[in-house]
């Protein structure tokens, strides 16, 4: 098997690759190598997929069997549209991952994999869906965006040839963004610290090496199709999560509970300053039964969580990423928010 990584260098691009090369395959990964670089084994090529010649020059290094398209989260729909139609005749299939986002429904109300997609062509430029300043429902920028790049993708490739991955969030070693690093630290810092919202919420996290593995049993699959990849709904709560980031780090953080109202009260940034938190109805109520049924298996969140504590510590470093900077909450407002909960 021959396949293509858009991308290739760092978290869900880097483990496809891995996992790839772990298969027998041959690998090629395609990045401007500008941050973290590909596993030991694989073929990189550099370029910029926005730039023409760049991306006529990539085919030449074809044919493959699959694409896989990891490094299109911040691209407009007509440059995946550019880059998917570059490669359509020297790739047999071409996995895409999206995010729910897309969905119109996210995160205020429950999906399945067949609920409505937002607008968004697949031609459009970066400010397709902007919105004016004075603007005060859903920013539905990135969503729309995300949801024209899919329709690029099966415009180049049609129905039975494009994969679309919708992940919520990823999780595990490699991650960028920065949201499980951070309670990792906090726990391992001690003391009573803020448990957000109420121990038994459901939450849906799921690991990037099981969005790799599913990702490559669909590029070797004979088949189209759309895929919310997230864990089962129901399985894991934030208190199952919180106490496995405190049993990881060995530390002697105690969880004080702080209710959603208490936190709102404080001004608390939902899904920032307390990383996964979020009080919408829909945030962790999305349907996988098509992935589960297509073969998507994810590991317990406890090891998942266990596995970065072990890559934190033993040297691994993220590619820097401006989105680090965001989560958390900074040490003074947690103690306010601790001292009005009192003991």
């Amino acid at each position: 098997m021959r396949i293509l990584v858009l991308g290739g260098s760092w978290f869900l691009g880097r483990a496809v690759a891995q996992d790839a090369l772990e298969r027998g395959w041959e690998v090629t990964v395609f990045n401007r190598g500008r941050s973290g670089s590909a596993p030991e084994g694989a073929r990189t090529v550099h370029g910029d997929r926005t730039v023409a010649e760049d991306l006529a020059r990539l085919a030449g290094e074809g044919p493959w069997d699959a694409v896989v398209d990891t490094s299109a989260s911040e691209m407009a729909p007509r440059d995946v549209l550019a880059g998917a139609r570059a490669l359509e005749s020297v790739a047999g299939r071409y996995v895409y991952v999206s995010t729910v986002n897309a969905y119109r429904g996210w995160p205020t109300e429950p999906l399945t994999e067949d609920s409505e997609i937002l607008d968004g062509p697949p031609n459009a430029d970066a400010n397709y869906g902007r919105l004016p300043d004075d603007w005060d429902g859903p920013d539905w920028y990135y969503g729309r965006q995300k949801a024209g790049a899919e329709r690029a993708t099966t415009t180049a490739f049609g129905g039975d040839r494009a994969v679309i991955l919708r992940p919520g969030v990823i999780l595990g070693p490699g991650e960028y963004v920065g949201r499980l690093p951070w309670w990792l630290s906090r726990a391992a810092r001690g003391g009573r610290m803020i448990a957000p919202g109420a121990p038994d919420k459901f939450i849906q996290p799921i690991d990037v090496r099981d969005v790799a593995v599913f990702a490559l049993d669909q590029a070797a699959a004979d088949r189209g199709g759309a895929y919310n990849v997230v864990a089962p709904i129901g399985r894991e709560t934030m208190g199952d999560f919180l106490t496995a980031c405190v049993l990881a780090t060995g530390g002697d953080a105690q969880l004080a509970w702080a209710p959603d109202k208490l936190l709102l009260d404080h001004g608390v940034q939902q899904w920032t300053e307390l990383p996964l938190w979020r009080t919408h109805a829909g945030v962790w109520r999305i349907e996988s039964t098509r992935a589960q049924a297509a073969g998507l298996v994810c590991r317990p969140l406890s090891e998942t969580v266990q596995d970065t504590w072990a890559w934190l510590r033993n040297g691994g470093a993220p590619v820097e990423h401006p989105r680090w900077a965001e989560h958390g909450i900074t040490p003074e407002k947690e103690a306010v928010i601790l001292a009005a909960l009192g003991r």
